[in-house]
Formats: C-alpha cells, structure tokens, sequence
C-alpha cells in the first residue's frame, strides 16, 4: 500500500516509516522540517504543514493516489488549567485534532468514489482518561477520538476504515513537557505527579516508538482490525480499568496506584 505519514521527523512518526517501510509498503514520510527526513529510505519525502490547507493541497497532489493516511503529527500541552495559555490551547487543538481532519478532508473523495482508503489517527491513552497537569493535550485527544468515532460510521459505507491508535507512555515523549514551577499553589500536585510515567511503566521504564509502530502495521494490514487499539501495558491496563470501574472506583484506583493525595 502507499501510506503518507504526519510528523515522520522523530519518534512515533519516523518509527512508524521505517517498520512500514520493511514490511514492503511505499511510505510518504511528511514533516514541517523536511531536512529531518533526509535519512529516511522510504519511498518519497515531502514537506507537509498540517495546520495550513495550501501545504496540504500541494503535499497531498505530490504524494500521488494514496490507500492509507496516519495522522501522526501532534504537539504537546501540559498545564495546569488556571495557568493554561488560551492560544497554546488553542494551538493544541488546531493541531491534534483539527488538522487531522483537514488530512482527511484531502483524501475523501478519491477514496469515496474508489470505495476504499484506511484512516490511523494516533490518539493516547489521554484521549480516553485525562489526568492532572495534561488537561489541553488530553481535550486535543479526546476531541480526537470523537472525530475518529465519526468517521468510523460515516465513513465505513463508502468501504472506508478508521482506527485510533492509543498509546502509553512511549520513549522517547513529546517534544514539549511543562515546567515545574518553583513555588505556587500547583507545586505540591507538581511534585507528586513528578515521574508518574515511571510508576506507570514499572522498571523497564517507556516502550519504544516501534511498538507503537507495529500497531499502526497491524492496523493497515488487517481488515478485521477494531476501532481502537490500545497500546503497551499501561494503555491496556488503565483503560480496562476504566471501562469495568464508576468515576469513583477508577479516581480510588488511579490514586492507590500512583500515590496521589492532592
């Protein structure tokens, strides 16, 4: 298949090319910066800005006609909701959950009238259960994960699938992490949120953005595959918490387990 990849620069995106790539599909490898794409052996590099339609135009009428779309590229957005900027909110937003359907709104009528095309949109566990100090990154995934949902019905008549790749904690994270501020009234909820990623994941610390990966593979590959896929022990573990427990039992829960008393 020929797949076009957001955000192939690092980590997720650039795994996520290369296990692709081995396994004998074409990959469009897409990123703002392009030069961070120059190593990559796939089977066409483009420069893509996801938040602007001309760059989307142009990269999506270079890429020629496509099977699959990953919607990998996505900021950050960790803070506090007092504290949080509006317009990085904003930002947050226009990027990990707008501009995914502007990837989407390209390709749709040539996968309409041909009657098939595979949508990934890598989501997070965020996207289902939202945890302190990550509300904006988390409202992205979750607003995410509703337009995916959408698609999922809308779109499946015209032979159209959709899925939501979920991951955990992954190695190596996002670009931009919050500050820990120095003092405040957040500090103690700082200080005790502090490493929960490695409470999370126990000893071994992050999988690899290949595991993330494989799942995306898997994904494109597999006609049968369900809508959501959660990735990694942590993924897996908290969101089948979540689906068995009310708000109370899960908030009891999530706090044994990480400690937190604020």
């Amino acid at each position: 298949m020929r797949v076009l990849v957001t955000g192939a620069g690092r980590a997720i995106g650039r795994a996520t090319c290369e296990v692709l790539t081995r396994a004998g599909h074409e990959v469009v490898a897409t990123a703002r910066d392009r030069s961070l794409l120059d190593d990559l052996d796939v089977a066409l590099t483009l420069s893509l800005d996801v938040n602007d339609q001309v760059s989307v135009d142009e990269a999506i009428a270079q890429a020629g006609p496509l099977d699959a779309l990953v919607n990998n590229a996505a900021i950050g957005g960790g803070s506090t909701i007092e504290d949080c900027d509006l317009e990085q909110l904003g930002a947050t937003l226009a990027t990990n959950a707008i501009a995914p359907v502007r990837m989407v709104k390209a390709v749709l009528p040539a996968w309409r009238e041909r009657g098939s095309g595979i949508i990934v949109n890598i989501s997070s566990i965020q996207g289902r259960v939202a945890t302190p100090l990550e509300g904006p990154y988390a409202a992205s995934k979750h607003a995410l994960e509703a337009l995916s949902e959408a698609m999922h019905y809308e779109l499946g008549h015209f032979g159209i699938r959709t899925v939501i790749i979920e991951p955990g904690y992954t190695a190596p994270g996002m670009k931009i992490s919050r500050d820990r501020p120095v003092d405040g009234p957040y500090l103690g909820l700082f200080e005790q949120w502090d490493g929960i990623d490695q409470t999370m994941t126990g000893p071994d610390g992050r999988p690899g953005p290949e595991t993330v990966a494989a799942a995306i593979l898997r994904s494109i590959e597999d006609p049968d595959t369900p809508l959501r896929v959660p990735v990694g022990p942590d993924a897996l573990m908290v969101l089948e918490a979540r689906s068995t427990m009310s708000d109370e039992e899960f908030e009891a829960t999530m706090r044994a387990v990480t400690g937190l008393s604020w």
